[in-house]
């Protein structure tokens, strides 16, 4: 087992830890947080009878990390440390694998859902720890998976329930949660102190040279780019979004064509349509959002990657139109009238993107002859990084430099989705130089460790604080760059600049909060406490009020495009608090079947069947799950109206249903259902 070697700075942070106090470490990225959290972790099994460590990840890629690289190579040949992540089938006997280890590193929705459980092989209780390690805490706020676990922790503290475990949280930055005043973002850092239950924010004062010395900052520059003197392919989606606007005659929504303020006003246009059963304003809606998309992509990448993002949703809808009335002919019609016109316009390089043109001279730049660099291009969406993606393995002056480029996104469990084993293999062919250069989401702002990276991207994002100084953290090598890319005028270097002064305002609220008496501190994060815990109990009494404003056989579900009626509310059922399900069988009348649903992985008690879309008009529902030995349509409410006593409304997610939905009862189904027939 290798030897734990803390620098003086690291020493200087985890003392009031290794007392078992609760805290807070504040370090930036590379300083070697979960490194001091490995020495902790370390000294507390050495010192506490029948200790238990749960470390506690926010990012599926991160359980692997921080399992090979810190906990298993240092405290392994000792103590039991295993790995759990949503891919483990160990997380379906989670309650066993805590009992028989010492050190649990998971995702911290797996120690959720186990905390929750009522199963026996899978339920554990927070007194089944004696140390919980929390990696990037800041974000134990809010409705993060986090503060579920902390708010059940301090419920427990409060009622003063014996046996709670010892909270260990690492961040590089708390942020200020929005504020722009120091005083509130005082307040925001204490409200974060009473979340985690710390007693104190630890960061290095007597050796803080040493740490300047060990994490290097990297050379941060401006690559500001001119707009586009001529605009044609743009100026023409405008044009026919001019024309789809006539053909509405509705003035609730600007012409401000091409920004994210446009799309969430077409958003709610889209919404107002289906409420008022009004078909050619929902439809017009959906439209103009698929070309305003086309021209945030032609602003981010080419103008190909724009037009065929539109075209394929014309293509896709091509395939399922079904019943259309003069709205869809008129929408269809005119893509098929001016497509060849678009496409073409397209193709003309003197009107390319240019801020392509300045992003390839500072790849170029930092890759040309350098055999050795290694960078990340951080861009908003899955599909700006697969649009980057192709543009830089299509260009011969790139390929011609050496770069070795792939994509690395969230995991999940759509299809569009990486999943975790591809995660993992494509961060470790970056680490290992086989790639040297990711295209990312914001997954790759933290914790990601790769100190040899010397160049990181940020390309026309918007963003906060925290999300700009992990980025800028994942440049660590010496002579490191930052750079971001934005057009003049553009709002990306406002905000960046916005964030720079965010940066400083959390540090001055962090030390605010430093220099308050211990006493005084404790008091004030109590005090927190209770304030929360007495506006959760009235969130939750609220919420239970909401839900029980319809019975549930009194709403029905309409389709949101040709509002067909499809099923009652007390037809949804609820299976393993995840998937909501129609359990009538005469809704499969209502649907018709697509192609088959594809997942990166697999789960214990179910597996994904083909799409399912409306039988009338055709518009996606979801998808059939096979559970079990039986097969339901699993849906989402977004695709549907719901048609109360009290109007018409839509919802984004099940939890704005307001009925009550019952949990599905396999046993009472398949008696109901398939053994009476």
């Amino acid at each position: 087992m290798e030897e734990i070697q803390l620098r003086d700075y690291q020493k200087e942070v985890v003392q009031p830890a290794l007392e078992g106090k609760n805290i807070i470490i504040w370090l930036p990225t590379g300083g070697g947080k979960t490194r001091a959290a490995v020495y902790v972790a370390k000294r507390h099994l050495e010192t506490k009878p029948r200790a238990k460590v749960a470390v506690l990840v926010n990012k599926v890629h991160l359980v692997d990390q921080h399992y090979s690289k810190e906990f298993h190579p240092f405290l392994g040949k000792t103590y039991n440390v295993q790995s759990i992540s949503g891919d483990s089938a160990q997380k379906d006997f989670f309650a066993p694998v805590v009992r028989d280890s010492d050190v649990i590193v998971c995702t911290a929705q797996i120690l959720e859902n186990a905390l929750r459980s009522t199963e026996e092989e899978k339920h554990v209780e927070l007194t089944d720890f004696t140390l919980l390690i929390i990696d990037e805490c800041h974000h134990t706020h809010k409705e993060s998976v986090y503060n579920k676990i902390m708010e059940r922790y301090v419920e427990h503290k409060l009622e003063g329930k014996a046996g709670l475990p010892q909270v260990l949280g690492l961040t590089a930055s708390l942020g200020t949660g929005g504020a722009r005043t120091l005083e509130k973002a005082i307040s925001h850092v204490f409200q974060i102190c009473a979340n985690l239950d710390a007693t104190a924010i630890m960061s290095s004062k007597e050796n803080a040279r040493e740490l300047e010395k060990k994490v290097p900052k990297p050379r941060k520059q401006y690559d500001i780019v001119e707009k586009r003197f001529l605009d044609p392919f743009g100026d023409y989606l405008k044009d026919m979004m001019g024309l789809i606007h006539d053909f509405m005659g509705t003035e609730d929504v600007s012409r401000s064509f091409g920004s994210q303020e446009y799309e969430e006003e077409v958003v709610l246009l889209h919404k107002k349509g289906r409420v008022e059963k009004n078909r050619m304003l929902a439809q017009c809606a959906l439209h103009l959002r698929q070309y305003n998309d086309a021209l945030l992509i032609n602003d981010t990448v080419r103008m190909e990657d724009a037009f065929k993002v539109l075209d394929e949703f014309y293509s896709s809808k091509q395939a399922s139109r079904i019943g259309l009335d003069g709205t869809d002919e008129y929408l269809f019609s005119l893509f098929r009238e001016h497509r060849f016109q678009l496409e073409a316009l397209g193709q003309m390089p003197d009107y390319e993107n240019p801020k392509l043109g300045k992003l390839q001279d500072i790849l170029l730049e930092q890759f040309k002859g350098d055999t050795t660099a290694r960078g990340i291009l951080f861009s908003k969406t899955r599909k700006s990084t697969q649009c980057l993606l192709e543009w830089v393995t299509s260009s011969p002056e790139m390929q011609a430099a050496g770069i070795r480029a792939a994509i690395l996104t969230g995991a999940g469990n759509l299809a569009n989705h990486m999943s975790q084993g591809e995660q993992r293999e494509t961060i470790n062919k970056f680490r290992t130089g086989l790639l040297n250069l990711l295209v990312s989401t914001s997954v790759a702002e933290e914790g990601l460790d790769i100190a040899e990276c010397n160049l990181v991207v940020r390309y026309g994002l918007l963003t906060n604080e925290i999300a700009m100084q992990q980025a800028s953290g994942r440049a660590r090598a010496e002579d490191s760059v930052y750079s971001v890319v934005a057009q003049a005028g553009g709002r990306e270097v406002s905000r960046e600049r916005t964030n720079e002064y965010l940066e400083e305002l959390s540090k001055k609220a962090i030390a605010e909060v430093q220099s308050i008496r211990p006493r005084d501190f404790r008091i004030k994060v109590f005090e927190l406490q209770k304030e929360v815990a007495i506006m959760r109990r009235l969130a939750e009494q609220k919420a239970g009020e909401k839900k029980s404003l319809n019975q549930a056989a009194s709403v029905r579900l309409r389709c949101c495009l040709c509002d067909a009626a499809v099923a009652l509310g007390s037809d949804i059922q609820l299976i393993e608090g995840a998937h909501y399900v129609i359990v009538n069988p005469d809704v499969r009348k209502c649907y018709r079947l697509g192609g088959q649903i594809v997942l990166n992985k697999t789960f214990e008690d179910w597996k994904p069947g083909r799409k399912i879309s409306c039988a009338a008009c055709g518009q996606e529902w979801g998808m059939e799950m096979m559970y079990k030995s039986v097969t339901l349509p699993n849906v989402a409410i977004r695709n549907f109206v719901l048609e109360t006593a009290n109007g018409r409304r839509t919802a984004k997610k099940w939890k704005g249903a307001q009925f009550h939905v019952e949990d599905f009862c396999y046993t009472e189904y398949c008696e109901k259902n398939v053994f009476s027939k």
